[in-house]
């Protein structure tokens, strides 16, 4: 009976506890739902032995990157819930995602629960620990926690706390460079490279990059001078340190002393010596000589030699059965000693002893001569047959020659000779050309009677481009209809200015023009003033002419947009030889095909160039000109390309390090170096609101319908030279006349309004229409104004036809933001009104030019220049510091892979001084860098006329 008591009082107990687990548990699920109690609990409770919830999965620490939300999931058994409670607070039930499976292997629940954390919880946090959040699960026995889990907005700066330094160590000695990366979160791990090549510590023994991010190098070598770079790294971004260069020098050792010379002197009183070399080892790397003397000099002492002399001769022998008698002599009165001479002549002398009585062959010794004279005279009479038939033989070959040269001549149908051959071979001298027989069929107006008083000249360079303009030079159709002419070319130029003669033509009016049948452009370059002058509204180019072509070779050259600030660079090499493309560049002024994603505007045209399938074995730079205010603090800048299928993506970011392509952002435009051709765009993601683009304002006027009204249109477009052409194309269709010299207006990407107003108008000469004085344009509108010229138009009427002056001023501002007065000062007159300078001459008239006058350095220069900084040197001094001394800071490893760095270098060079042609700037930091003393900017007219001579000598020009 207790028993059962027991028992009954036992099931009582448990049946409480199992109501104050429901109680507690509806409780908890009211407040991680956040609602009323107006809301259901769940449908059931799961049944679970008797054990805690055990956590399978916990989770972890996070990071957030840029703006992208991290998930954190845990995952317990057996659970009837789980909530997530972050810095003390639980998480809204509505965010979590659950999920409920069944452990096969124990038959228990597994709940699993995952929230999203964005980075906008996270920043506005303010506790005095990091974001954090943690698991809690329930089962009917009780509750389980689970760990926290930080969560952090992940950064890396961009500045290094500590860059190494370069350093000069002696062979044996320790380096020790020193690198305190950015700081970031999570910290940034360091990574060493050397030449741009990663280091690998654990296959060098000699080498430490564990010791608190420093390059420890315990003994130098030789192979350890080279440049090196902190690389720090998170998940977030890259960043390279400045490079430091380490010198491992060798001083250098003496050798070993040679043996002593022979006495200098053959006679008396002299001196010998011994030296020795340092060399062992040589100085290396600015290493200090050897000290002390490399040769030793000691007295000597030779005996004097004695030449040797002959002594008299002794008697004749017994004459000998050859009937000859011998004497002999000694070359001992005194004998040669102490090297000298041996006596001279013979010692033994023999001759006949009968007086010709004696025998030879049984034949008098008298008879024996004369034949052997007689053979003799025969074969001296051979020879002289023999050369005298060759001198026949050549002299008939010479008349034969003569004979067919003559013929030849007599037979020639050519009618122009060319006195001075240089024309052919494009240098730049004088030549001449005259006709000779006046009959020949060559002329298509042979009946003409020559004029000889006609005398055209022609003065300028011209560039025969390939053979072909060879062949031309040389037909006489090319100054028909003339038949006697004479053509004078002279060139002056200097290269480093970019100045050439222009063309002149004097003579007599004639039907033909010169050159005749040529429609190719001569490669010359084009004086370009250093003051802007007017340009007239009539002479700019309509909105179907924004498009230029050019054909180019091995020599390469330049493409100009003109008055658009869009070029195109082909270096020297880029097309291999005995090729030839017909290179094009257009400028989009339609609808623009890149539609903008979010925050992100266009800030450039869209620049085409091609032909696509061209391949260049040298990079070639694009400039793209651009509309904002450069500043990596407020802009994020991309380079994009269109796809065949008509898809625009991204190819790099401007601050990214890349490669496959180079950008160089300049304050108004963007030199890309690229290998392929197609249509690019720079687009730009604004990071503040302090992101500025720059904006081109100018008011045009022009007079209405109606006689008494005055209509006044006020432009504001992005401020690129293309967009501003656009706009003038379609104010001289309408009519407008320029009415105040444009400015620049810094607007700003806070969202405020732009407005436009006309103040100060002359109250009894003018009025303005109502509702009309101040007009307010949305951001919007405004900020990504590159679809349309935007454009308000003000109304104006005088009111007696006598007023022909109109004096007002024309304020546009943004809120908030920059302001910029238009004063207006103009007459309504036509007749009286005055021009106003809107555009300066910047561009060639002739667009395309080829070949070495395209470019600013002279090939000859340009060549010493890659020879000498394309050469590794262990001080630095080499293409990397010519880079920086040309403002060429970042990625560095783009030229690292090209096969002549300073070369691309130098085209980029090129492409930012197009107008300037600043050598002096060059000049200035090629002596600072100390490998060269020639000033670019002192070279003179003819030397570079002889430079480039000689260049198209070498190149068959």
């Amino acid at each position: 009976m207790g028993r059962a008591s027991a028992a009954g009082g036992g099931g009582g107990a448990r049946r409480w506890l199992s109501w104050l687990g429901l109680c507690f548990w509806a409780v908890v699920a009211a407040a991680a739902r956040g609602t009323d109690n107006g809301e259901v609990l769940p449908e059931s409770i799961p049944s679970a032995p008797g054990t805690l919830p055990h956590f399978i999965e916990e989770p972890d620490d996070a990071y957030i990157i840029k703006s992208n939300p991290i998930a954190l999931r845990c995952k317990a058994r057996p659970a009837m819930q789980i909530f997530f409670k972050c810095n003390g607070e639980w998480v809204h039930q509505n965010e979590h995602v659950s999920e409920e499976s069944l452990d096969e292997s124990s038959g228990l629940k597994v709940r699993e629960v995952f929230i999203n954390v964005t980075r906008q919880q996270v920043e506005d946090f303010h506790g005095p620990e990091d974001y954090w959040c943690q698991c809690v699960a329930w089962s009917h026995l009780g509750t389980s926690k689970s760990r926290k889990a930080s969560v952090r907005i992940a950064y890396l700066r961009k500045n290094f706390e500590q860059d190494p330094q370069g350093r000069e160590v002696p062979i044996e000695g320790m380096i020790v460079l020193h690198c305190r990366p950015p700081e970031g979160v999570p910290a940034a791990e360091v990574e060493w490279l050397k030449n741009e090549e990663p280091i690998d510590s654990e296959q060098d023994e000699n080498i430490d990059t564990r010791a608190d991010h420093n390059l420890i190098i315990r003994q130098a070598r030789l192979s350890d001078s080279g440049n090196y770079t902190c690389m720090a790294a998170n998940i977030v971004a890259k960043r390279r340190s400045l490079s430091a260069t380490v010198v491992v020098y060798v001083n250098g050792g003496w050798s070993s002393w040679t043996e002593w010379s022979a006495c200098n002197v053959r006679c008396g009183r002299g001196w010998q010596k011994r030296s020795r070399t340092c060399t062992n080892p040589a100085p290396l790397n600015g290493g200090a000589f050897c000290e002390g003397m490399s040769v030793q000099k000691i007295t000597c002492t030779s005996l004097c030699p004695v030449d040797g002399s002959w002594e008299v001769w002794s008697e004749w022998s017994v004459c000998s059965p050859d009937c000859e008698h011998l004497r002999i002599r000694e070359c001992a009165a005194p004998p040669p000693r102490n090297g000298g001479k041996f006596c001279e002549g013979l010692s033994q002398e023999s001759e006949n002893c009968t007086d010709g009585l004696c025998t030879l062959d049984k034949k008098p010794l008298h008879e024996i001569k004369p034949q052997r004279w007689s053979r003799r005279g025969i074969e001296n009479a051979s020879d002289i047959a023999l050369y005298s038939g060759l001198g026949a033989a050549v002299v008939a070959v010479a008349v034969l020659v003569i004979g067919i040269t003559l013929y030849r001549r007599s037979q020639s149908d050519y009618g122009v000779d060319v006195i001075d051959s240089s024309a052919l071979t494009g240098g730049f001298q004088t030549f001449n050309f005259k006709t000779v027989r006046q009959g020949n069929s060559l002329l298509l107006n042979s009946a003409m009677q020559p004029d000889l008083t006609v005398s055209r000249t022609y003065s300028g360079p011209i560039c025969l481009q390939d053979p072909l303009d060879k062949e031309l030079m040389t037909e006489s159709s090319l100054f028909n209809p003339l038949s006697d002419i004479k053509v004078k070319v002279q060139s002056s130029f200097m290269v480093s200015l970019g100045v050439s003669e222009r063309a002149e033509y004097h003579g007599k009016n004639h039907s033909g023009t010169f050159p005749h049948g040529n429609n190719r452009s001569f490669s010359t370059m084009h004086p370009r003033n250093k003051t802007p002058y007017i340009q007239n509204l009539s002479s700019l180019p309509t909105r179907t002419e924004l498009r230029t072509t050019g054909v180019f070779g091995h020599l390469g050259g330049r493409l100009v947009m003109p008055n658009t600030g869009v070029s195109l660079l082909i270096p020297h090499g880029a097309i291999p030889e005995e090729n030839s493309w017909e290179i094009y560049m257009s400028i989009n002024q339609g609808e623009p095909s890149l539609q903008s994603d979010g925050s992100e505007v266009l800030l450039s045209p869209e620049v085409t160039c091609g032909p696509p399938d061209m391949i260049v074995t040298t990079p070639f730079a694009l400039t793209i000109p651009h509309c904002a205010d450069v500043s990596s603090e407020h802009w994020n800048i991309h380079l994009k390309k269109r796809t065949q299928q008509g898809k625009w993506e991204e190819v790099m970011s401007v601050e990214d390090e890349s490669t496959s392509c180079y950008c160089l952002l300049d304050p108004f435009a963007c030199h890309v170096l690229l290998d392929s051709f197609g249509t690019y765009a720079l687009t730009g993601e604004p990071i503040t609101d302090c992101a500025v683009k720059q904006l081109k304002v100018a008011v045009f006027g022009c007079m209405s319908c109606n006689s008494l009204d005055y209509n006044l249109r006020v432009y504001c477009v992005d401020n690129t030279p293309c967009a501003f052409q656009e706009v003038v194309s379609d104010e001289r269709h309408q009519g407008g006349q320029l009415l105040e010299e444009p400015k620049l207006l810094h607007f700003k990407g806070n969202t405020f309004s732009l407005q436009i107003s006309v103040l100060d108008i002359p109250p009894f000469l003018w009025r303005i229409k109502p509702f009309t004085a101040c007009q307010e344009v949305p951001f919007s509108r405004v900020w990504c104004s590159n679809r349309q010229p935007l454009h308000c138009a003000f109304s104006l009427e005088r009111y007696t036809p006598t007023t022909t002056q109109l004096s007002c001023k024309i304020c546009i501002r943004q809120l908030k933001g920059h302001e910029q007065i238009l004063q207006v000062q103009t007459s309504i007159l036509e007749s009286e009104r005055e021009t106003i300078t809107f555009f300066a001459q910047e561009d060639s008239t002739f667009p395309a030019q080829t070949g070495p006058k395209a470019f600013k350095i002279p090939y000859s220069i340009r060549q010493r220049i890659c020879a000498t900084f394309d050469t590794p040197n262990a001080k630095g001094k080499d293409w990397q510091m010519l880079a920086q001394k040309n403002s060429i800071n970042r990625n560095l490893s783009y030229f690292a892979t090209q096969s002549s760095p300073s070369a691309v270098i130098l085209n980029l060079w090129e492409a930012r001084h197009q107008h300037d042609g600043d050598l002096d700037s060059l000049a200035c930091a090629l002596e600072e860098i100390g490998r060269t003393h020639t000033k670019l900017s002192n070279i003179t007219e003819s030397q570079l006329d002889e430079a480039d001579f000689n260049y198209s000598r070498q190149n068959g020009l």
